[in-house]
């Protein structure tokens, strides 16, 4: 194969010589004089194999070796050493050179194992390969997991992606719910079609009848536009509504109306417009309850309750924690350009025991705080530390801790919640909200609701 191969060496003769055998071979050379001229040169071109010697000036051999070994995608090194350095090439090695040659080389052997080192790296691009695959069977669209209980999401998804049923997706918060909905629109026919989300708890009562169904010019003071709402942006496509429960009662009946009728009136109009779009809505709440409570009408509680794909915590699907970790791990190691992180065995038992009250959402800032944190090129159980919710009453490590330490009403261990984000917080709303796992609109209005200071 032909190859680019970067030489290094602080020896011009050596330069001419070997550069001369690898050309002859048809590789592509590239030379430097140490170890930091090699660096910039392996930050402009992907390198196949590099060949260094050791003794240099400015930065040697075993310097430029460590450093290469710490890029995410690195080369292997091959190293040159005169024969009284023998024992430094093996030294070497134990740090992650692939093989030595001892100077001065003899051509054939120099070509032998370069040849070795370059079908070592197709092999490994092959593996590699097949990791991949191996993964996407772990994987469901854009959801990672074999669990028993992850496995009946899977079939409920299946049986229901082809045809245009309203979905109801139910789970605690952090749990995946919108991954769902992207999967389930990836899988139907109108998979080419807009998928579009709308996050009801995120958007003021005033604000949120022009973002569902859309206003005309001068429909209200500042509409100076015509604007569509999320029904026209999705049409043909998935309308996928968030935290359905948020909606406010006189909403509910515009949008029940919607779903039976197939049409929306936008603010400002006096006839309605005609709509096709599948309706997949989520929530964290039990909607059975604000029914009886009187905050969710009944007639659109079943016109949504068509079918149901409800999320399990993460705490019931065992050693999908891992599979999760692994792959946060990855994602992360592709955005910083560096290697992927190892999981030390005491990781693993941590990420096992933990109870991950923010579920799968909790999780991924664990991981992305362990990979900054950490130096070293794995993750031990004391980078993952305690997240920051896991300090608030009623998220201890304990399964008990997932409720309030005391069996009271529920809006008064929501309000005690509440008021320990705050004070968590130092009454910064924004990360009291990140704390709770909600979003800020959805605070402030619990805030009104419990009079929290």
């Amino acid at each position: 194969m032909n190859a680019q191969i970067l030489l290094v060496d602080d020896e011009p003769n050596q330069l001419v010589t070997v550069e001369r055998i690898l050309s002859r071979e048809g590789h592509t050379v590239a030379t430097a004089r140490n170890g930091r001229q090699a660096l910039e040169k392996m930050s402009d071109t992907p390198f196949d194999l590099v060949v260094t010697d050791l003794n240099m000036p400015v930065m040697d051999g075993m310097g430029l070796l460590h450093e290469i070994e710490a890029l995410a995608a690195h080369p292997p090194v091959i190293v040159l050493t005169g024969f009284g350095t023998v024992q430094s090439a093996v030294e070497a090695m134990k740090h992650g050179a692939a093989d030595y040659l001892i100077k001065p080389c003899d051509p054939d052997e120099l070509k032998m194992v370069i040849a070795r080192q370059l079908e070592l790296g197709d092999l490994r691009r092959e593996v590699a390969g097949l990791r991949r695959d191996l993964s996407r069977h772990q994987r469901f669209g854009e959801l990672i997991g074999e669990s028993p209980a992850m496995e009946e999401v899977y079939g409920v998804i299946q049986s229901i992606a082809a045809n245009r049923s309203t979905v109801l997706i139910t789970g605690e918060s952090g749990t995946g719910k919108e991954l769902v909905a992207r999967t389930i629109h990836q899988r139907s026919p109108g998979a080419r079609q807009p998928f579009v989300a709308l996050n009801c708890g995120a958007v003021s009562e005033s604000l949120l009848d022009s973002q569902l169904f859309g206003h005309r010019r001068g429909a209200f003071t500042g509409a100076v536009a015509d604007q569509e709402g999320v029904f026209q942006a999705a049409h043909g496509g998935t309308l996928f509504l968030d935290e359905i429960s948020e909606i406010p009662g006189p909403l509910q009946a515009k949008f029940l109306r919607a779903l039976q009728e197939r049409e929306i009136t936008p603010i400002g109009m006096n006839h309605p417009i005609g709509i096709d779009v599948r309706i997949l809505a989520a929530t964290n709440q039990d909607l059975g309850d604000a029914v009886r409570e009187g905050r969710f009408r009944e007639d659109l509680y079943y016109r949504l309750h068509v079918v149901n794909v409800h999320l399990p915590p993460l705490i019931d699907r065992g050693d999908d924690v891992l599979l999760l970790a692994t792959e946060f791990i990855r994602q992360y190691s592709e955005s910083y350009s560096i290697a992927a992180k190892e999981l030390t065995d005491a990781a693993r038992r941590h990420l096992r025991a933990h109870h991950w009250p923010g579920n799968v959402r909790e999780l991924q800032n664990a991981i992305e705080r362990a990979f900054a944190l950490s130096g070293g090129t794995s993750i031990d159980a004391a980078d993952l530390g305690e997240h920051p919710a896991s300090r608030l009453p009623g998220h201890s490590a304990s399964a008990a801790g997932r409720v309030p330490a005391r069996i009271q009403p529920l809006e008064d261990s929501e309000k005690e919640l509440i008021e320990a984000a705050l004070a968590e917080a130092g009454g910064n709303k924004n990360e009291a909200a990140r704390l709770l796992g909600i979003d800020r609109q959805r605070l402030y209005r619990k805030i009104s609701k419990y009079g929290v200071r």
